[in-house]
């Protein structure tokens, strides 16, 4: 793992999880010590580093002066007006910039929770990575969440004792990159781990009592191995029960994710095959408690979402909604979706919206024979 040799500057990661929107973002470490995973774009070409632990006690420093800063001018109702904003902007050092505006951010969300970034800050170093936790818990002692990625090999990796710790100093959420449950989707992909060390690992979490977020990625399996996707993962999830299961659908899809051809070929699932796909998953998750969340953008059906077993019924109504759709209604659907005339399922009962959806239909060139190609490239948009 090597150091950064650059100067101070803040940096933030390219990605973080949905529920992270409001999060104080800290980068421990660049990019992706793995960076193997066909089905990732994110940190191509890119080298993995770990910023100096200086650096970051410095990044949190920054925004203690900056929320105390923000806090005495905005007195007793803790009002923050754009003129208060222009005078404390005009003592802020062109290297402090970004971090400015992200502690501006976070103060009109609540500062109530920090993100570690980017794709597996927990590779850190034990003595490190608390001596972060501890500043953080000195500087915002009223934090209620402090949060990170993980992979699965990393987390085995840690001990007990220091997991422990590190929950103990307020990390109680951790993201992991399940993606799929099945050994054959896991090799073809290149994820660096067994079904097996997902199941151990999540487990772990949960005995240092650190929330788990599990992300599944819909679609990983193509075609020819979406139900052996869904069973196999929702088998892993049993075996788990984590907090949370965020689904994310896989982005821009091709051949290339399973390397290979003939019986590995790589076929793009469908819009409607991912919601059988996931119909089948909750269909076979037994005995878990999980919250089950669908707010990612690239996600076609946002609905899908609530706290099993309670919810089970309900998102497989959502699921079966759509799956019942007649072609043209299903294509407006996908359509008026990607493009954000719908926000739902019951929008295609509002006609002024459905003849949005038909007009860009239209527009654009898409019939029921091209519209599921058509919508990969919508994605990638978004991307």
């Amino acid at each position: 793992m090597k150091k950064e040799i650059f100067p101070y500057s803040f940096e933030q990661g390219p990605v973080r999880p949905p529920a992270e929107a409001n999060s104080l973002l800290l980068l421990l470490t660049r990019n992706c010590p793995w960076n193997h995973c066909t089905f990732c774009p994110i940190y191509k070409d890119k080298k993995f580093s770990i910023r100096f632990v200086e650096h970051v006690i410095r990044d949190i420093d920054t925004a203690y002066k900056f929320v105390s800063l923000i806090k005495n001018q905005c007195g007793d109702d803790g009002r923050l007006t754009q003129a208060i904003i222009n005078k404390i902007g005009k003592s802020v050092k062109p290297v402090e910039y970004s971090l400015f505006n992200a502690v501006l951010h976070w103060y009109s969300a609540g500062m109530k929770s920090v993100f570690f970034q980017d794709a597996n800050s927990i590779i850190l170093k034990p003595a490190a990575l608390i001596k972060i936790l501890h500043h953080i818990n000195k500087c915002f002692p009223d934090v209620e969440r402090i949060t990170s990625f993980g992979r699965t090999q990393t987390i085995l990796n840690i001990s007990d004792k220091n997991l422990k710790a590190y929950a103990d100093l307020g990390l109680n959420r951790i993201h992991v990159g399940l993606e799929t449950g099945s050994d054959k989707i896991l090799k073809l992909v290149k994820k660096g781990c067994t079904k097996e060390m997902h199941i151990r690992a999540g487990q772990k979490i949960k005995k240092a009592g650190i929330e788990l977020s599990e992300c599944v990625l819909l679609g990983l399996g193509g075609k020819n191995l979406s139900k052996e996707h869904a069973l196999e993962t929702a088998d892993t999830i049993n075996q788990i029960n984590p907090s949370i299961i965020r689904f994310l659908t896989l982005a821009a899809p091709t051949a290339e994710i399973f390397g290979g051809h003939g019986s590995d070929e790589y076929i793009p699932s469908t819009d409607l095959d991912i919601a059988e796909e996931i119909k089948l998953f909750i269909e076979s998750l037994n005995g878990v408690t999980t919250y089950i969340e669908s707010n990612n953008i690239l996600n076609l059906l946002q609905e899908v979402e609530g706290t099993m077993p309670d919810a089970k019924e309900s998102m497989i109504d959502v699921l079966n909604s759509f799956i019942s759709l007649s072609d043209d209604d299903r294509m407006l659907f996908q359509v008026g979706k990607r493009l954000r005339i719908f926000s739902g399922l019951s929008d295609l009962n509002d006609s002024s919206r459905i003849n949005g959806a038909y007009e860009a239909c239209i527009k654009y060139g898409i019939n029921k024979n091209n519209v599921d190609k058509i919508i990969s490239k919508m994605i990638q948009n978004y991307m």
